[in-house]
């Protein structure tokens, strides 16, 4: 597997002219993010990643996460990186300053998951499910909970984990059967006995942290049905004693570890809560309200799942031209010399390298453009606060769906030797695959969009977005295209079409959506290089920017009769037809 080279340049560049740190470091919240402490952060948590985080991912891919009597193994070496990764302080970067964190802009916590999911895709789930518990609590969780918990979650000594998912349920996770039975007496008066099993439950058990905060959604006695009776518990896996350090043991395991098609090295367990009617739990935030902290936990998680795209279709690319540089085979095509040549020479390989590093880019840009307005709206931006709702399922879903794509071509720019696992072409486009499914599978993220958040605002916010688009598009008449295409089928949607006809042609629509915001944030990073002497940067993006609007874009504009057809002709057929 090629060793990893973090992007540090291009990385450095979206994060200026899309997330605009500029800006945002003049708001006395985020007034440490100077010019160098930025740099700083992006170079060093690259190294680090390259250094520490990279040369695992092959081992971690081949001798996985093991179960060895109730406890989860990791191979050698994962302990050390993820205590020198806390040790450096990489967890607390946007952190509360009140409980240890460094308060700086979620989009360099964004800079942090992409270097060392670039490196080590399976190892970064353990840091990023740690987000959403930080969030729950920041946002939910008692004065005293937010105490108790917070400091050891930021510097990342403690863990966390969001367990949703229950077998039966699936994705309606209003179907979840765990109960929460309140404790009226005794040492653990206010409490609550928690009883079920979730599944899929990512770093659920493991020995790296001191602690691990789980998460639960359950049910209360009496509690409404479906959604509306969810409640949102926090149960660790050890009691803390009387001067906050772990103690005994909670009444839970791990039952069994998922065999999955990647992401070995990250355990996804089976967990049980209250086998012997002990498991002890808190209440975070108000009765029946879980639904709204689990919304709190999963915005953040989308844009780091969507992020995933990007650092999937990095490290395949990377390795993709490695290799085409690298193998020889025939003569160039039309060439007088009939030397072979490095395959990197043949014009088909070339455009699927190009194409892999023109949609990397733009993921990149949309990522960091997400996070600049998350960062907007958490210090009082109202608008941007918006911008970022209709933005998160656009980056979650075609990033994403994007990040298959670049590691599916980095195994045909390999050939047949991608489709083995020698060279470790193939771990990525496994490790990919998971990306589209797990924090609300990339079908939800398209009816969220043509539903709530198609609706924002009487649908302006959407409208303002593609109309800032088309305003910055000047000469590039394709990219104005796809905003008026987009904004016209979102008006259309949201006015004449009906619930099915929305949801049928929601993927397509959320496609075009993302190409279209990704599309405009390559041309700020190309007009932020203008002014630069880095004459090479500056051509090499222009060449990318060139190719994702002359090749991508068009693509996307072709999406709009699916967007638009409507959702009878996939009910002509029932149910028994199509099986036969």
């Amino acid at each position: 597997m090629t060793p990893y080279k973090p992007a540090t340049q291009d990385q450095l560049l979206a994060i200026r002219a899309n997330a605009g740190i500029a800006e945002l470091a003049e708001h006395e919240h985020f007034a440490a993010a100077e010019p160098d402490l930025v740099e700083a952060i992006v170079e060093g948590v690259g190294q680090f990643a390259a250094g520490e985080w990279a040369p695992l991912n092959r081992k971690g891919d081949l001798e996985g996460a093991q179960l060895e009597n109730g406890v989860v193994r990791l191979p050698d070496g994962f302990e050390e990186a993820y205590q020198a990764y806390v040790e450096q302080g990489w967890n607390a970067i946007a952190g509360s300053t009140e409980y240890g964190g460094q308060g700086l802009p979620f989009t360099l916590a964004c800079n942090v998951l992409e270097n060392l999911g670039a490196a080590n895709f399976a190892f970064n789930l353990l840091p990023m499910l740690s987000v959403g518990a930080i969030e729950a609590l920041a946002a939910h969780g008692t004065q005293e909970q937010q105490a108790r918990y917070l400091p050891d979650l930021i510097s990342g000594k403690w863990s966390g984990t969001m367990n949703l998912t229950e077998s039966q349920a699936g994705s309606d996770v209003g179907a979840l059967r765990t109960t929460a039975q309140p404790i009226e007496d005794g040492e653990h008066a206010g409490k609550y006995r928690i009883k079920g099993q979730k599944i899929y439950i990512t770093w659920g058990e493991h020995e790296l942290a001191e602690n691990i905060i789980h998460l639960v959604l359950a049910r209360l006695p009496g509690a409404p049905e479906g959604s509306r009776g969810i409640s949102l518990f926090l149960v660790p896996k050890y009691h803390l004693k009387d001067d906050g350090t772990p103690g005994a043991h909670n009444d839970l395991r791990c039952v069994s570890l998922e065999h999955k098609l990647g992401i070995n090295a990250s355990p996804t367990c089976v967990m049980s809560y209250g086998d012997n009617d002990e498991c002890i739990g808190e209440l975070v935030g108000a009765e029946n309200r879980g639904l709204a902290a689990m919304f709190t936990m999963m915005n953040n998680a989308r844009i780091n799942v969507g992020s995933q795209g990007v650092q999937i279709a990095e490290r395949a690319t990377q390795q993709a031209l490695a290799y085409a540089l690298e193998r020889v085979q025939s003569a160039r095509a039309g060439a007088e010399d009939r030397t072979p040549v490095a395959i990197m020479d043949h014009p088909d390989v070339r455009r699927m390298l190009l194409r892999m590093r023109s949609l990397t880019e733009a993921m990149r840009g949309l990522l960091y453009y997400t996070a600049g307005q998350v960062d907007r709206g958490d210090i009082g931006d109202a608008a941007a606060k918006a911008r970022a709702e209709v933005l998160v399922p656009m980056l979650k879903a075609w990033a994403t769906d994007t990040g298959i794509e670049v590691a599916s071509l980095g195994i045909q720019v390999h050939g047949g030797m991608g489709f083995v696992e020698e060279t470790g072409a193939a771990q990525h486009f496994r490790d990919a695959r998971i990306a589209p499914i797990y924090e609300g599978t990339n079908g939800i993220q398209a009816a969220d969009l043509v539903t709530r958040k198609l609706g924002l605002e009487n649908g302006e916010v959407l409208q303002a977005l593609f109309a800032d688009i088309a305003r910055d598009a000047g000469d590039e008449a394709q990219l104005q295209a796809l905003a008026g295409e987009c904004a016209a089928i979102g008006k259309w949607m949201r006015e004449d079409a009906s619930l099915d006809d929305r949801l049928a042609g929601s993927v397509p629509f959320t496609t075009m959506c993302g190409v279209a915001v990704a599309g405009w944030c390559l041309t700020k990073q190309h007009a932020a290089l203008t002014e630069s002497d880095d004459a090479q940067r500056t051509h090499a993006k222009r060449v990318t920017m060139r190719f994702f609007l002359d090749h991508i874009v068009p693509e996307a504009i072709g999406l709009k009769a699916s967007a638009t057809a409507g959702a009878s002709l996939l009910y002509e057929l029932d149910g028994s037809v199509l099986v036969a």
